[in-house]
């Protein structure tokens, strides 16, 4: 039996962690709020951490963490940009995380992303449920013949260029270790940075956070794309400039800005605010344009993800429990 305390959970964890751990002998502590330095000595009693995306686990975090005794922090995603992993290694604490969950889930969301903001889907259904059948201010373009630069071609990426070859773009992309061997089959063109900017429709990020790629969208990027280009963020938030983001939009340099995730997201996304005045001026910048589309961070929210994602999780606190190896690939210290 291990006992294991999980941060902001959401009924669809609860559920997912609970059906994915039947037999597991695991004992869960579920919890609403995020994990803080603050919140921290909540897990007192348990071994093991389970914690997403926007929990703080800083170093401050982590030595709490120690100091309670846990001996795994378990990410039920893939980035972990959100962890201090020298504070955990130096507190001898493991961490884990997902390193492949349904890449369709977040590639398929992405190009809905696209679909619903070229052809203002989301606009007409509220127009339609208010009984204004109007087609003013809907006109979208074709996605045929048009070109695409993908940035990032792991798993997710390549799966959006597939499916936007599929509808008959052109497709670019960009990545510091280029497959050519994939992308002769599936007919996609590495390029340089530049070219994709310049060459683009549409550009659909697929890349981790990492210091190099912080605001790898900002002021001089931007200004380096082909006017009216669409921009789809799934990744992370922190890849994009969202001031340097909000001024182009002003100049409308840009045709429209599809985001499933936002810089300054914690603390709002995956929260019910909508019987509050929203603190974020930026955020709420964002929203008044009716070329900008935003979602909170539901591109992985299929069965299938949050299965598969359930399923390591469980997997690795069991590995714990039973001293043995853990997931491949899922050791970050």
């Amino acid at each position: 039996m291990i006992q294991t305390t999980v941060f902001d959970t959401k009924p669809y964890d609860r559920e997912a962690l609970l059906r994915a751990s039947e037999g597991a002998g695991i004992d869960w502590r579920f919890l609403e709020f995020r994990l803080t330095r603050d919140t921290a000595p909540l897990a007192a009693g348990t071994q093991a951490v389970c914690v997403f995306v926007n929990d703080q686990l800083d170093r401050p975090c982590l030595e709490e963490l120690g100091r309670q005794g846990i001996r795994l922090v378990a990410l039920r995603c893939t980035g972990f940009n959100n962890v201090d992993l020298d504070a955990a290694k130096e507190r001898g604490i493991t961490v884990t995380r997902v390193p492949v969950y349904s890449p369709h889930a977040v590639a398929e969301h992405a190009v809905a992303l696209l679909l619903t903001l070229n052809r203002r889907i989301h606009r007409a259904y509220n127009r339609v449920r208010e009984l204004n059948f109007s087609l003013n201010g809907l006109v979208g373009f074709d996605l045929h013949g048009k070109t695409a630069g993908i940035i990032g071609t792991g798993k997710i990426g390549r799966i959006v260029a597939q499916i936007l070859g599929g509808f008959g773009l052109t497709v670019l992309a960009h990545d510091p270790f280029p497959d050519p061997a994939w992308a002769a089959r599936q007919g996609v063109e590495y390029v340089d940075p530049g070219t994709l900017a310049t060459r683009s429709d549409v550009i659909s990020l697929h890349i981790p956070l990492t210091p190099e790629t912080r605001h790898i969208i900002r002021e001089e990027t931007l200004a380096a794309m082909k006017p009216g280009v669409i921009l789809v963020n799934v990744s992370r938030g922190a890849l994009v400039d969202t001031r340097a983001l909000i001024r182009a939009l002003k100049t409308g340099r840009l045709g429209g800005v599809a985001l499933d995730v936002y810089e300054e997201e914690e603390g709002i996304f995956f929260e019910d605010l909508s019987g509050q005045v929203l603190q974020d001026d930026e955020l709420a910048r964002l929203l008044t344009f009716p070329n900008v589309l935003i979602t909170s961070h539901q591109a992985f929210l299929t069965h299938e993800a949050l299965s598969d994602i359930a399923r390591t999780t469980v997997g690795n606190l069991q590995a714990l429990a039973e001293g043995r190896p853990f997931s491949a690939g899922s050791v970050l210290t």
